[in-house]
């Protein structure tokens, strides 16, 4: 039988064989999941078509300057190009890895001048010292999968590529609830230097009755240095803010991009409604987090990887073919009596490796166990911060209560200590104390507003913030292409 005709009978069982996979069946490692979240609070369960926006969820607090600052991070932030660029790589390597499953095809050409030895051996007296030869031809390389090997390692590339774009989605989530968060609290500051602004008007007006009461010889010296503290320290709180707001304000500027020296925003004291967030049930967490999805894919890679290393237990097989034209003029090289070929499979097996194949594998099954172990990790700090969010949101809206009708109480209570203090029938020191509770009490509430929002990005942000587990097989929304928005 011909080795071209061996070759060709060779073909139907290699096509065989490579239907073989060593890798494990895959299994998505078991957490536990509840039926519903423990603190509910005052959020209602969510109904099938009632999500969370799936690319903008920030707009549930109704603040275009903010949905214009996500924009510009998106265009802008450096944190995300980088997230990008990693994902790019991960689908450049995933491309490579899968052109395993194609033959390998070469061209060649060449001209060489040669001289022979003399004493050459089995040289012809008859032949030429000096030479030339001209070659012209194409190769072609298959590595037939037997055992999966490239199937699995296409399979395990294809996993770090959806990792990856999980990675990025979660990077992306991560500076949104990040600005988000910055942003809500910048809004917090800006509300309490108004309070504070507002105390400081009140509390001059305050030292200016105390003094020209003192002037009248009413009132002691000791009212205007009351008056006087009173003043000074608010505006030593106001100051305090003002570089705490210029502190978030330049966090927000390196989100976006922007130098912090070129970057402002205007102070904004509307208050700012908190948004409804709709809860699904526990289970589909695990198909909103990003991070989950990143976790969950890193495990299936390492699973395949199982394979990977088991095949290399097992023979190579490669088909190999070459062909051309070999003469001595250039001529007449391609012509038939200069055609040459070669055909014929090769057969490549490690016989003694002192047990490093066995190491192979077993670091395989390890990285797997780690990646599982991860995996369960993840789930369970993403029901965690899930749950503290919950429980926090719920406890704030009941102090929010209690702490608006102190605020209340107090003022009235500052009315009606200055009031009384007009007429005679109360010291300053009353009115001191009655204007340090009203503030106090007119802060927290602030306080606690500001925390409530801050609190529910980080339950948007828990839930995964609009983003599912079907964006994997999706490109990526940011390109590095996104212009800014106004």
């Amino acid at each position: 039988m011909r080795r071209a005709d061996r070759f060709l009978l060779a073909l139907p069982v290699a096509v065989v064989l490579a239907g073989c996979n060593l890798a494990p069946a895959y299994k998505v490692p078991a957490t536990p999941v509840a039926e519903q979240y423990k603190d509910i609070g005052p959020w209602v369960q969510a109904q099938p078509a009632d999500q969370l926006p799936r690319t903008d969820w920030w707009s549930s607090y109704g603040d275009h300057r903010l949905d214009q600052l996500q924009q510009r991070l998106l265009a802008h932030n450096a944190d995300l190009a980088a997230a990008l660029a990693h994902y790019q790589q991960a689908q450049a390597l995933f491309r490579e890895a899968r052109s395993g499953y194609f033959p390998q095809i070469g061209a060649s050409a060449g001209a060489v001048r040669q001289r022979q030895s003399d004493t050459a051996p089995m040289r012809s007296p008859t032949a030429p010292a000096d030479y030339d030869t001209y070659t012209a031809g194409a190769q072609l390389s298959y590595e037939v999968d037997l055992w999966g090997h490239v199937r699995d390692t296409v399979a395990a590339g294809r996993d770090e590529a959806q990792a990856t774009a999980a990675d990025l989605a979660s990077v992306q989530l991560s500076l949104q609830a990040q600005l988000a968060d910055d942003y809500l609290a910048l809004r917090g500051l800006d509300q309490q230097l108004q309070l504070l602004q507002q105390s400081v008007d009140a509390y001059r007006k305050a030292l200016q009755l105390t003094q020209t009461l003192h002037s009248g010889g009413i009132v002691s010296g000791l009212d205007v240095a009351r008056a006087q503290t009173q003043l000074s320290t608010v505006k030593s709180q106001w100051a305090q803010t003002a570089a705490q707001r210029a502190e978030m304000q330049d966090a927000i500027a390196v989100l976006v991009g922007e130098s912090a020296s070129q970057f402002t925003l205007p102070s904004q004291t509307a208050a700012v409604p908190l948004p409804p967030i709709p809860l699904a049930v526990p289970s589909t967490l695990l198909q909103r987090r990003p991070d989950i999805a990143a976790a969950e894919r890193r495990t299936a890679e390492a699973n395949a990887e199982i394979g990977v290393a088991r095949s290399a237990y097992f023979p190579s097989l490669t088909l190999d073919a070459q062909g051309g034209f070999l003469s001595k003029r250039y001529a007449d090289l391609l012509t038939a009596p200069n055609h040459v070929w070669a055909l014929g499979p090769s057969l490549l097996f490690d016989l003694f490796d002192g047990g490093m194949r066995k190491a192979q594998v077993a670091a395989a099954k390890a990285a797997a166990d780690e990646a599982g172990a991860k995996y369960r990790g993840v789930v369970l700090g993403a029901f965690q911060q899930v749950e503290d969010n919950l429980a926090l949101l719920d406890r704030l809206s009941a102090a929010m209560v209690d702490q608006q009708a102190a605020a209340v109480a107090a003022q009235h209570a500052l009315d009606l200590a200055m009031k009384q203090y007009k007429v005679g029938a109360a010291s300053y020191l009353d009115v001191v104390q009655s204007q340090t509770a009203a503030l106090q009490a007119q802060s927290s509430a602030l306080n606690l507003g500001t925390q409530q929002l801050r609190a529910s990005v980080q339950l948007i942000r828990a839930l995964g913030g609009g983003w599912s587990r079907e964006q994997l097989a999706q490109k990526p929304a940011h390109d590095g292409n996104t212009t800014a928005g106004g």
